[in-house]
């Protein structure tokens, strides 16, 4: 075998990296030189600058190959696994031990860098005859290290573990029974872990062999890998976190771990507090991974399922379950372990055990977005039990997820997208959603810090979850809820989230929305940033003249503070009391009061609703709102200084004025030590009076 620890190979490895980055064609001495710098006998160093070589070599393939959407004619596959398995296939048909080991970890190494033309490979006749020779000929520890982390990736992919010879895995069972090397022992229970859940979902035809580790086997691995990760055998602990990862998406496993604060404790104190290798295939990288996504699973809730999507999630719990026919849709009720009191109780625990320090911590010390994707689902899992946010705000979750936002964001930006943002997938999504959450319940302050550029750095990214096609209906309301927060802030912040791309329309579209929550959270924002916003003052007053658009916008707004619901009544008529103190916008609702009649019937609803006649066959509340009769009377002031004094005239011997003037002595009686009310309420009476409107103040 061919050793390359030397200074030419080092200066040899230099050379193939450049190629690899110039996208240089590499030739085929290259090529069977550097497949032999995978083996575990070669210094890390040498591996780590290897797996560089050979994602570039595969991207560069890939970049230069025209893409295609069916599998079979992935011509960039195809071309790779021309590339390798002729000298993948003589390595592993050699009679010495030193080639196959060659052969098994540069295939090993293929799978983690380009799973399509290892799996490819794998699944050649040759190739799968000759490692179930080697499972027999060659019995030494290394061979069968080499070949149980073979068959642990390969069994990761669904081809694959259709294609595996029913002898690999009866070896692999073997290999986990066996109790001499632990390291053995722990890759082949990796294999068998993901043999076992892949059996649950593959089609492929099992030919009567027992792929799934019998009953109770779950446990027994869990065991196994626990006394690894305890133990910190340095050979088999990042095993250890990967089976561990792939077995905590079962409930009951979810539930066991997360009482264990012992091998939390120890899994925990394996989070590097420096930064570390970017690169997937590092082995710190690795294990980082594992443990993020052990507790990302441990914490996460059963996904918000519409009604038709849990009928059907039911359906195929039936079929899984085998439920008989006589068996009710109702009667089929998922994991009770699964409910959002545990998975909220669960959360809680590993908070205690430190959780969230460690989530931020992975977040600062590595570019992976991997990892970085991970941590995020965690902290959305965390945030759902609002008691956990403060906490998170504490240990840097905010600042963690803007990292990985801002990450995104760049990606995306460099993509050649026509809108950049169209570009973020739904992990993306879901990590602003989390930011949007901690937005909604704590002071722009509390959640950014005190600089201002911070806070306006959010606006970006929560108004994309806002107008992004893909964004659930809960996304766009908890961002129109953030948003609404860090618009209160400062009149610039107003600004510039009116100032958003394709945010304004997107709200204005949502104030119409039938879901009540969604069309107030809307109707807030809408409200902050009218008062904020001297563009969105404008939009709705028509700036310096009256305009269609504006009458349009107005007659929404004087709509929404009719609603039943008593938090969009008050948004609503208060964007109205602060877009009144327009000239323009209170001859447009003079106009729209001699076209409908409705404006001054709502403004007295606002104020008295228990004056309010029938209209329409609807009657008002009987209480008022103290929010609702200054925003009422505020309105009503206004309207009538920003009129001419034949307009006010016109308001004599109307049945609405009557209704109007009742309501406001009302008021007078009801605020006699509310100056806020009880001043322009004077004011407005005034007014009337002096237009010759008769008032009874008795």
């Amino acid at each position: 075998m061919v050793s390359i620890t030397d200074t030419d190979g080092e200066q040899t490895l230099d050379t193939l990296l450049t190629k690899s980055q110039d996208h240089t064609s590499i030739l085929p001495d290259e090529i069977s030189y550097l497949i032999t710098a995978f083996t575990p006998s070669q210094e890390s160093s040498f591996r780590s600058k290897a797996y560089l070589i050979l994602s570039s070599f595969c991207q560069g393939v890939r970049a230069s190959s025209p893409p295609s959407e069916d599998p079979q004619n992935d011509h960039a596959t195809q071309s790779l696994t021309e590339t390798f398995a002729p000298t993948v296939g003589s390595r592993l048909a050699e009679p010495t031990e030193p080639e196959v080991i060659v052969g098994l970890s540069f295939l090993s190494a293929l799978f983690q860098v380009d799973w399509q033309s290892a799996s490819a490979i794998f699944q050649q006749e040759s190739i799968l005859t000759s490692i179930a020779d080697i499972l027999d000929l060659y019995p030494s520890e290394n061979v069968a290290k080499e070949a149980a982390h073979l068959l642990s990736h390969a069994s990761g992919h669904k081809a694959c573990r259709a294609a595996m010879p029913s002898e690999c895995i009866q070896w692999l069972q073997s290999s986990l029974r066996q109790t001499k090397d632990m390291t053995l022992r722990a890759a082949a229970a990796i294999a068998i872990v993901k043999l076992s859940r892949g059996a649950t979902t593959d089609a492929a035809d099992l030919s009567g062999v027992q792929r799934a580790p019998p009953t109770g086997a779950d446990a027994e691995l869990v065991t196994l890998m626990r006394g690894l990760v305890i133990d910190g055998g340095s050979d088999s602990i990042g095993d250890a976190v990967e089976g561990l990862a792939y077995l905590t998406v079962e409930a009951s496993v979810k539930e066991t771990l997360s009482k264990d604060s012992e091998l939390l404790t120890r899994l925990f104190s394996l989070i590097p507090s420096k930064k570390q290798s970017t690169s997937s295939n590092d082995p710190a990288f690795s294990l980082l991974f594992g443990i993020i996504m052990i507790i990302s699973n441990i914490c996460a809730y059963q996904p918000r399922l519409s009604s038709e999507d849990a009928q059907m999630e039911k359906l195929r719990r039936m079929a899984k379950t085998g439920a008989g026919s006589g068996q009710k849709l109702e009667d089929v009720s998922s994991d009770p372990l699964e409910d959002d009191e545990h998975a909220k109780d669960r959360g809680r625990r590993m908070v205690k055990y430190g959780a969230l320090n460690v989530v931020t911590t992975a977040i600062r010390v590595t570019d992976g977005r991997g990892v970085r994707a991970a941590a995020s689902k965690a902290l959305l899992s965390l945030t759902e039990d609002k008691d956990n946010r403060g906490k998170i705000l504490q240990n840097g979750g905010s600042k963690a997820l803007m990292i990985f936002i801002r990450q995104s964001l760049s990606t995306a930006s460099s993509s050649g997208s026509h809108r950049a943002a169209d570009a973020l997938d739904q992990v993306d999504l879901e990590a602003i959603q989390t930011l949007a959450k901690l937005a909604i319940t704590s002071s722009p302050i509390q959640v950014f810090g005190p600089d201002e550029g911070v806070i306006f750095d959010a606006i970006r990214p929560l108004s994309i979850l806002l107008t992004h096609p893909s964004s659930t209906l809960l996304q766009r309301f908890e961002a129109t809820m953030a948003l609404t927060n860090l618009s209160s802030h400062s009149a610039e912040s107003a600004s510039r989230v009116a100032k958003a791309d394709g945010l304004l329309a997107k709200v204005e579209f949502l104030v119409l929305e039938e879901h009540v929550l969604t069309r107030r959270a809307a109707a807030e924002l809408l409200c902050n940033l009218v008062a904020g916003s001297e563009d969105v003052f404008e939009r709705y007053t028509g700036g310096d003249s009256p305009s269609e658009r504006a009458k349009s916008k107005l007659h929404v707004l004087l709509a929404l503070s009719d609603v039943d619901d008593l938090p969009t009544r008050l948004a609503a008529s208060g964007a109205l009391a602060v877009l009144t103190a327009s000239p323009n916008a209170c001859r447009t609702l003079r106009d729209l009061e001699n076209e409908q009649h409705r404006v001054l019937r709502t403004f007295t609803q606002l104020i008295d609703p228990s004056v309010v006649s029938v209209y329409d066959g609807q009657t008002g509340d009987s209480v008022s709102d103290p929010g609702l009769v200054h925003r009422g009377v505020v309105c009503v002031r206004n309207c009538l200084f920003n009129v001419d004094q034949e307009s006010r005239r016109a308001l004599a011997g109307m049945d609405e004025t009557k209704e109007l003037i009742k309501a406001l002595t009302n008021a007078l009686k009801a605020n006699t030590e509310n100056q806020l009310v009880l001043r322009p309420v004077v004011e407005t009476l005034k007014m009337l009076i002096d237009s010759g409107v008769k008032v009874d103040l008795a």
